[in-house]
């Protein structure tokens, strides 16, 4: 570092406009790195006092977290180093300088931490031949080139690499782990965020997000590698390259196929039934339309959002949860009298739907409404078909978050299935299945990834779980175990039959929805997201979790709680048993059936709040249909009541931390 800028930044430091952890994180940087835009970026902001800018891109090291890592690429200030020779509104040539943004020395920091990990856990299982890795990635910014990163870096020490050339969805990379027998997987993504993010995935080689023990060994070798020098192995040492085409797409869709439990409704619903598709600039377009198409489908998509492009141009958020994520779609159905109108996000592993309702409208639907409906036709269709039987039930389950809605618990509840509710993030439910598949038999799974759904369904059957569905309320699904994460692909498809079923009954999606109201009761489930950015509202995203914690309420909106879950301190074991991870998470119940849960992001700078409007306990929660138009106001209120005391409760604990 030169002097000049050191004394600029002890100055910075000694005034308090820049934070400790700051300035040494930005020496350990320049002093361990030869790379010119390091030190140009840091000077040009450090020249224009922009310390609060230097303190989000410094304050801390992006640490590699059970997920992996998530964080900005293109920063609000883009210096000139980093803009090199992009015009305006292009995207700048370099990415993000920091320890606290997502760059080429937290891609190979990552990479060689995953890489060290994976050939000792290989050599210490006795495998032979070099340990491989799944990489793929979606449309965002620099995925092309963190891919290229990954490969060199996996490959100079040690690793082979599977590497899809093109953009692919998450869900195909877990099949691809699995598929090709990978030691692991990595997609580089950052899910829904918005433009400027991107994110590093790491799977392991179940195919599912790595959990423990591994996620510490990775997690501790990642954490200990300052910096982004490493000494290459001989040539003859190093690993290979293998680039993945067409052939691995068609394998995916062929298991994708076995998702459709009914085709004969399909066809006969084929030509009444009008899906409009759009992968907002995504990577969904490769697969889904192709698989509605293949299956009987009738699709179309709206062209203005096919292209890939990592800005998302047409969408303020390529978020399918949000409705203004739909509208270019909704307004094409309203055109052409489209049915549904389906969208997945970047990575495609998660769906949102609007459908059209009794009145003619387009209506959105919520991630818990869709899997609700979902997992009572598969579970229905399923039983009906006489797969799933009183003899078998036992072997059956539906898999759900704590966060996701009851309703899909009272369902399974209903037709004698098993519910078991695990931590939020797929890759719990992802541990689940791993689980079921290592309670067959040794002898009976040692071909289980070669057999077909059905034959693996038959095993599970007999010996183990079956997994009919799972999902969680952030809009993912998932109705296999051929892969370990959710699968927005396999959800379009599971989504159509629903809809098709729907026209063959001459009903509405939202009648569907209707008629589990009138059996299980009204709910609704919705959230708030406090977002508090940058390195002090990181600090209070903490500071408001242990609140919580510490002084949980003791009545919300005049009704006292009836019961308080801390799983940041409890012991808690799942359905099964099983013990789960400590997580910063409190559920908190009212006497009278409504329940929020709090916990902070793990993959955005927020704190999230989760309602839940409910049957009260041990009450009769069936309702008479000339009575549901009542109840859905009563229990809307009640919603809007509770969502509004949560909210007043966490701003005079912001306020009281401030």
């Amino acid at each position: 570092m030169k002097p000049e800028l050191a004394a600029l930044l002890d100055t910075a430091r000694d005034s308090g406009d820049l934070l400790d952890s700051s300035l040494e994180n930005i020496r350990q940087l320049l002093d361990a790195s030869d790379n010119p835009l390091y030190e140009a970026s840091v000077t040009e902001l450090a020249e224009a006092g922009a310390w609060s800018e230097l303190n989000d891109r410094f304050f801390q090291k992006l640490a590699f977290g059970t997920g992996g890592l998530r964080s900005r690429t293109i920063s609000s200030i883009v210096t000139a180093a980093e803009r090199g020779s992009a015009g305006e509104g292009e995207r700048p040539e370099h990415p993000c300088v920091g320890t606290n943004a997502l760059n080429f020395y937290n891609i190979t920091r990552a990479t060689l931490g995953l890489a060290r990990y994976l050939k000792s856990a290989h050599e210490s299982e006795g495998r032979e031949g070099r340990p491989s890795i799944a990489v793929a990635r979606d449309t965002r910014h620099f995925g092309a080139a963190f891919a290229d990163q990954v490969a060199k870096v996996a490959t100079e020490n040690g690793c082979d690499v599977y590497r899809f050339v093109e953009p692919r969805s998450t869900p195909e990379l877990s099949f691809a782990v699995r598929h090709l027998n990978a030691g692991a997987g990595i997609v580089l993504t950052a899910s829904h965020n918005p433009p400027p993010d991107n994110g590093y995935k790491v799977y392991w080689n179940d195919g599912a997000q790595v959990v423990e023990p591994h996620a510490s060994g990775i997690i501790g070798e990642v954490n200990a590698i300052a910096s982004e020098s490493y000494e290459t192995l001989p040539e003859s040492e190093r690993g290979a390259v293998i680039d993945l085409g067409l052939e691995i797409d068609e394998s995916y869709m062929l298991n994708l196929e076995s998702l459709l439990l009914d085709p004969d409704l399909v066809q006969s619903q084929r030509d009444s039934l009008k899906i409009v598709f759009t992968n907002l600039h995504g990577t969904g377009g490769t697969i889904a339309p192709q698989m509605l198409r293949r299956l009987g489908f009738h699709c179309d998509t709206v062209a203005e959002q096919d292209t890939q492009d990592g800005w998302f141009p047409t969408v303020k958020s390529p978020n399918p949860e949000n409705a203004e994520a739909l509208e270019m779609g909704i307004a094409q159905a309203e055109r052409d009298g489209s049915d549904i109108v389906i969208a997945t996000d970047p990575d495609c592993d998660r769906m949102g739907v609007a459908v059209r309702n009794a009145t003619g409208e387009m209506q959105l639907i919520t991630g818990n409404q869709i899997g609700s409906l979902m997992a009572w036709y598969r579970i229905k269709t399923f039983t009906e078909q006489g797969i799933v039987t009183e003899a078998n039930k036992a072997h059956t389950i539906l898999v759900k978050t704590f966060v996701t809605t009851e309703l899909q618990g009272a369902i399974a509840d209903d037709f004698g299935i098993p519910c078991v509710n695990t931590l939020t993030g797929f890759k719990y439910i992802g541990e689940k299945l791993g689980k079921y598949e290592l309670a067959i038999p040794a002898e009976l799974r040692a071909d289980y990834r070669s057999l077909s759904p059905g034959q693996t369904r038959a095993l599970r059957l007999q010996h183990s779980k079956f997994f009919i569905f799972g999902g969680e309320e952030s809009y993912g699904y998932l109705g296999a175990d051929f892969l370990r994460d959710k699968d927005g692909n396999g959800a379009v498809v599971m989504f159509a039959e629903l809809a098709a079923y729907a026209k063959s009954k001459a009903l509405t999606i939202p009648e569907l929805l209707d008629g589990l109201y009138l059996r299980y009761g009204f709910h609704r489930e919705g959230q708030h997201s406090e977002k508090l950015e940058g390195a002090d509202g990181a600090a209070k995203i903490q500071a408001l979790a242990k609140n919580y914690s510490d002084a949980p309420p003791t009545e919300i909106d005049s009704v006292a709680v009836s019961r308080v879950r801390d799983f940041s301190k409890e012991d808690i074991h799942d359905e099964e048993g099983d013990l789960l991870p400590k997580e910063k998470m409190l559920f908190v119940d009212l006497a009278d059936g409504r329940a929020f849960a709090v916990r902070p992001s793990g993959t955005e700078p927020k704190i999230k709040f989760y309602f839940y409007q409910r049957p009260a306990p041990c009450s009769d929660a069936t309702i008479a249909p000339e009575e549901l138009a009542a109840a859905k106001d009563a229990g809307n209120a009640a919603y809007e009541s509770l969502q509004a005391a949560v909210i007043a409760d966490m701003r005079s604990r912001l306020d009281a931390l401030s």
